[in-house]
């Protein structure tokens, strides 16, 4: 049977089975974490953007998100189309930290943490 095309996103979203230990959640329930985290970061903080991430040998892509504060939030997700396409959806502004780096805030907010200790 030939496999549909969907949206990385949808795919995200996804219903899947999967073999992992009961502590583990589903695939199903960390997609929903995974949003109902974002939305709760954005919700909660001003001037949110994403930044997105490219895959590693050892995580794959993730989508960090940044307040005007400086603090900020990562998760992970499939891939950096389905990055892009969650940002979208969130409704912040999204870039491709490979062209624009990490913003001077979020250095400065993981000094001050650091100091803070």
């Amino acid at each position: 049977m030939p496999r549909q095309s969907r949206s990385s996103l949808a795919r995200f979203f996804q219903r899947r089975s999967t073999s992992g230990s009961a502590a583990r959640p589903s695939g199903n329930d960390a997609r929903r974490q995974t949003l109902a985290h974002l939305g709760e970061f954005i919700g909660s903080r001003v001037g949110v953007e994403a930044y997105v991430e490219p895959p590693t040998t050892d995580i794959p892509s993730t989508i960090l998100l940044v307040a005007s504060t400086g603090e900020w939030t990562r998760r992970r997700v499939p891939d950096e189309r389905t990055a892009f396409e969650l940002a979208n959806q969130l409704g912040v502004p999204v870039y491709n930290v490979r062209f624009t780096g990490y913003p001077q805030r979020m250095r400065d907010w993981n000094s001050a943490q650091r100091k803070a200790k």
